[in-house]
């Protein structure tokens, strides 16, 4: 009774760190669970290599890496389109789309 379907063995490490992406990438993580996501990444070498990879560009599973999309910088806007544009950036200023370092 052999299933096409290979076992995949994970650690409990592997389990949570994918638990933690998830919830931030959907923008429920708290803090306590990016301070455990850090706490693993630091502490487990096999996610620690993966994440290095994926910040450098590569990818395991031979996946070319997406490239950055360039905003169209054609739009000319005037003194005042710039000021109510900065305002309306520091209004609505996200954390969420920040960038984790």
């Amino acid at each position: 009774m052999k299933g096409g379907k290979q076992l995949i063995r994970k650690t409990l490490s592997q389990e949570r760190f994918e638990v933690l992406i998830q919830k931030q990438k959907s923008g429920e993580a708290t803090f306590r669970d990016l301070t455990e996501l850090d706490e693993i990444v630091n502490r487990v070498p096999d996610i620690r290599l993966t994440i290095l990879e994926e910040m450098e560009g590569k990818t395991t599973d031979n996946t070319p890496p997406e490239e950055p999309t360039i905003p169209n910088q054609s739009i000319h806007l005037n003194l005042i389109d710039k000021v109510k544009l900065f305002f309306d950036r520091l209004l609505h200023f996200n954390s969420a789309a920040l960038p984790i370092v």
